[in-house]
């Protein structure tokens, strides 16, 4: 065997191990994202379920404005599923963060809760949630990092990892 083809199989094996260990490395990143999507997912629910109780108790708020919130929440709802369905999608995660931006300001039209217990509730879940995302962007940047990096974004497009949205 000559020193050419002992070259040529030498740096075929380094370029095969190194492709396993950066697919395995946007494997693991990708897990990690969706892994920190759970717990928003899960705060984000809880956060629908209080606000939808406070919505009940407002009897004096501006039917409009009351309407607004509910089409809000129903589009939050909806936003959480597609992004349920695929956490690592840009789109979904814009989606979600543009359905929650938009119920914030309808929320702001609204009165205060006059339920003391629920209005903490309803701001400890803003917290809560507010935690969640922060993961969820962490998780979401390092992946982004990890996608579009040379030469590991050679093989992201050859296997599909896309960059993902953030909250």
């Amino acid at each position: 065997m000559d020193t050419t083809t002992l070259l040529s199989i030498t740096a075929a094996a380094v370029w095969v191990f190194w492709s396993v260990g950066a697919y395995n490395r946007l494997v693991g990143l990708r897990n990690e994202l969706l892994r920190c999507f759970a717990p928003v997912d899960e705060q984000l629910r809880a956060r629908q379920a209080l606000l939808q109780r406070w919505a009940e108790g407002l009897d004096d708020a501006d039917e409009a404005a009351l309407q607004s919130f509910r089409a809000a929440c129903q589009q939050v709802e909806g936003a959480g599923a597609h992004a349920r369905a695929n956490p690592s999608r840009a789109g979904a995660m814009t989606s979600l963060r543009l359905a929650d931006e938009i119920l914030m300001q309808a929320r702001a039209k609204l009165p205060a809760a006059a339920d003391e217990s629920l209005a903490a509730a309803v701001a400890e879940a803003d917290t809560t949630l507010a935690f969640a995302r922060r993961q969820f962007n962490e998780a979401a940047q390092a992946y982004n990092r990890a996608v579009s990096q040379f030469p590991t974004w050679v093989l992201s497009g050859l296997f599909g990892f896309r960059k993902a949205g953030t909250l």
